[in-house]
Parts: structure tokens; sequence; C-alpha cells
């Protein structure tokens, strides 16, 4: 009889078994490193051996010369904290417009059937299209831009909040209400914390709408943000600008993905934030 065997006939677990491919491995943040090293290193090379257009694609050199130009003369902080702050504006505001109805159709099934037709006819739009229009109604200041980011995050989080309420376990409402709780109750305490994970998680989905809607709206029309200056920038093929203007709203959704991890630690406080499955191979 094997280890093994014995350990489970005697009610004991088996020894864990031990990996033969288990090795040295790097930390996840410099494995990032090494990551973004190798692939930077290989673009400027590319440009300096001749085998990639620095006219076409830039380098990396010239990105972080026209990046401390920028940041020396405070015009990169001008324009990225305009995006940021229309972007996150249109993302809250986009978000509570669109989960509260969302949340609020579960209390009428009627009301949820007859505008679920119109809900998705919208969704179904390119929300680029009303572009144009909104410039046309709130002008090109940075209302335009919050007004779009609102356009693109409140749809998404009303479709996402009408789903997860109906998604809701039937039998636990059942069983509330055989113990005579009110449709209130039932609201408060079952499908709210039942669809806050999922509301959160379009929260993320939301936080790529918003500066969507905000970078457009600049493209069309401003004298300010991130998405001026590249569509500035490409206009005068200064591509090193132009990645400034990409990598720059990399960092800005990383500052609003944050503000989402943040919320979602405060929300849920009782949903374990380690990954459910953890296998070690």
């Amino acid at each position: 009889m094997s280890q093994t065997t014995a350990s489970i006939a005697q009610g004991v677990a088996p020894p864990a078994p031990t990996s033969r491919r288990a090795g040295f491995r790097l930390p996840v943040l410099a494995t990032q490193l090494l990551i973004l090293a190798v692939l930077f290193g290989a673009w400027e090379a590319g440009v300096h051996s001749g085998a990639v257009s620095g006219f076409l694609f830039g380098s990396p050199a010239g990105v972080l010369q026209a990046a401390w130009k920028m940041t020396v003369s405070g015009e990169l902080w001008e324009h990225a904290n305009y995006t940021l702050w229309a972007s996150a504006a249109g993302f809250v505001v986009g978000t509570i417009l669109g989960t509260a109805p969302g949340l609020a159709l579960w209390y009428s099934p009627y009301g949820a059937k007859v505008v679920e037709p119109f809900l998705v006819a919208i969704n179904s739009v390119p929300k680029i299209a009303f572009a144009p229009l909104v410039i046309l109604w709130f002008g090109t200041g940075l209302i335009s831009k919050v007004a779009l980011s609102i356009s693109l995050t409140s749809i998404v989080a009303l479709l996402a909040a009408f789903q997860a309420a109906k998604d809701t376990d039937p039998d636990i409402q059942k069983m509330l209400v055989s113990l005579g709780a009110t449709k209130r109750q039932i609201f408060t305490k079952v499908v709210v914390p039942s669809a806050l994970p999922a509301i959160i998680s379009t929260f993320r989905i939301n936080i790529g709408f918003a500066l969507v809607g905000t970078v457009v709206g600049e493209f069309i029309s401003s004298r300010y943000g991130l998405g001026h200056v590249i569509f500035v920038a490409s206009s005068l093929y200064d591509l090193n600008t132009v990645w400034v203007g990409i990598f720059s709203l990399m960092l800005l959704g990383f500052v609003l993905y944050a503000g989402v991890d943040i919320a979602e630690k405060r929300l849920l406080r009782w949903k374990d934030q380690t990954y459910a499955t953890q296998f070690k191979l």
C-alpha cells in the first residue's frame, strides 16, 4: 500500500506533491518590468538599426524627450488633468444614472418588459454617433466631454444592473416572502447585495468607456485634453508626442482602476478579495 493510499485510509490528508518543475521565479513586478524593458529595448534597437521607421513609429528616446519637455512646461499635467476630471465626472454620473434605474426596474417586471427593447435599441447604436449632436447641444467646453462620457457609461451600467437584479436567486426571494418580508426588504437585503459584484465589475468596463467619450469629444473640438494633444500631434506627424498622449491615457486608466478597487474593497467587505481558484501545478 502506497503512502498516499495509507494516508487516505487513515483519514489523514496526503502530503502535497512536490512539483519537479518548481524553480526560481522572478517576482511579478520584476517580470512585468523585464517585459517592458525588452519591448522598449527592441523598439529602440529597431529604430537605430533602420528596421523600424522612427518617422512612422517614433522611438522610446524621442517619447521620453517629448514627455520631459511637456512635463517641465506643465503642458502635460494641464491636459491630463482636464481629461482626468472629465472622464471621472462622466464615469461617476453615468454610472449612478444607469445603475439606479437598472436596479429599480426589478420592482416592475411589466415596466422592465416595456423598456427593455428600447434599451437594447439604444445600446446597439454606437454612442460616438451622438458626438456631433452633443457638441452642438453643450458646446465645445468641458460639459460636452462629460456628457459624452455619461452617454457611453450610463447605458452600460443600466443594462448590467438590470441583468444582475434579474439574476438574483429566486429561491432566496421566495423564502423571504414566506417569512413575511416586504418587497422593499427583499430589494435592500437580497437584490442589491447580490447585484453589487456584477455592478462593480461593470465599473471597470465603464472606465474605458468614460475615457473614450472624453477623448472623442477632445478629438472633435477642444483646446485642452490628451485627446487634443494626440489629434494635433498626429496632424503634425509628431509620433513621439502621440505616444506621450497614449501612455498618459494608460496611466489615467490605472488611476481610475485603482479608484474602483478601493470602492470594491469598501462596498464588498464580505467578499474574498483573493482569486477563487489558485492551483499550484
